[in-house]
């Protein structure tokens, strides 16, 4: 009988474990579709080549979309904007099979970014080109320029270029 009682507390306690462990992850990256709209600009994120972006915060259960990684930092940076993130994923161009619509997701915070490059977002702007491989985004910034960062080192002024941060 203890034996019996021991196991149950033990399958109890993973159990608990397991669920605890379900309800802190994060949402999972979706897949960009025809309902995906940039946040800032409105315009449907299929129209736009470049890496792309979104965040979830708590209890909203839709991601807000970006067509370009600087405007998903901008937003977190933005003191009129949610500041309850889960998660930022973006696209992985280390592992993604094109430009034009990138295909795989990292996790912004575990990501490093190349920034100064040649390459131009899908809006035609400067932007924070994410790798998951370090060595990916070093090749990347040799062929087409720029530095790789962490995310914490991306300073304001590439963000708001211009001053706009409010």
């Amino acid at each position: 009988m203890y034996r019996r009682s021991l196991l149950l507390v033990g399958l109890l306690s993973i159990a608990a474990c397991k669920k605890q462990t379900a309800e802190t992850a994060p949402p999972a990256p979706r897949p960009i579709g025809a309902s995906a709209v940039a946040e800032f600009c409105g315009m449907n994120l299929l129209e736009h080549a470049g890496p792309k972006a979104q965040i979830f915060v708590r209890d909203r259960p839709d991601p807000y979309w970006f067509a370009t990684v600087r405007d998903a930092i901008a937003f977190t940076r933005l003191p009129e904007m949610p500041a309850d993130i889960t998660v930022m994923w973006v696209s992985d161009m280390a592992r993604s099979h094109q430009w034009e619509q990138p295909d795989a997701w990292v996790d912004a915070s575990r990501a490093v970014f190349v920034i100064g490059s040649r390459r131009r977002s899908g809006m035609e702007t400067a932007e924070a080109v994410p790798f998951s491989d370090p060595a990916a985004a070093r090749m990347f910034a040799e062929s087409d320029g720029g530095q790789v960062v962490r995310l914490s080192q991306i300073p304001s002024s590439y963000i708001f270029p211009e001053g706009s941060q409010s």
